[in-house]
């Protein structure tokens, strides 16, 4: 009996032009690294811009926002415009060294480590004295759903032009 046998070619020049290019792509993709990055920076200053958690929760109000008035997180502005994002051609990191911005993404508890209190100004109320102040996470840095969709729109269309082909 016979065996059965399938040949598949790919003769034509589109087809190879759109395997290169994906081929290519493939082997640095920094330009979509970049277009991550570039795209996890806006969301993080759209965060800022709208006081919201990834996936939209509101931050609670800080008490400088309750009683002066402007932004929570955005006093002097330095953690909004310390956000940066490394490229690599397989990867983005996306974050801040800013020393304070891991209390106010995940919140905790902070306590005086020489001292017997912590001494502060209260907007409003003047000097206080405490032995404990739990600061409430105010996420900034984060991915959620509508971000990974946006993710695969992105590399979608970033393959697409690869192939030469429409998404």
């Amino acid at each position: 009996m016979a065996g059965t046998r399938i040949d598949i070619s790919l003769a034509d020049d589109a087809v190879q032009q759109a395997i290169g290019g994906l081929a290519a792509a493939g082997d640095d993709m920094t330009p979509l690294m970049r277009e991550f990055a570039s795209y996890m920076e806006a969301r993080t200053e759209e965060r800022f811009e709208t006081e919201t958690a990834p996936g939209g929760d509101p931050w609670p109000p800080s008490i400088r926002a309750l009683v002066e008035g402007g932004q929570t997180l955005t006093q002097s502005a330095r953690l909004r415009q310390s956000i940066t994002s490394q490229v690599t051609a397989t990867s983005v990191t996306h974050g801040t060294n800013v020393i304070y911005a891991a209390i106010h993404q995940v919140g905790g508890v902070i306590e005086p480590v020489n001292a017997d209190f912590l001494v502060f100004d209260v907007p409003g109320a003047g000097i206080r004295r405490a032995r404990r102040v739990t600061i409430p996470p105010r996420p900034f840095v984060g991915i959620d759903d509508v971000d990974l969709g946006e993710f695969e729109a992105i590399a979608i269309d970033y393959l697409a032009d690869a192939a030469g082909v429409a998404p």
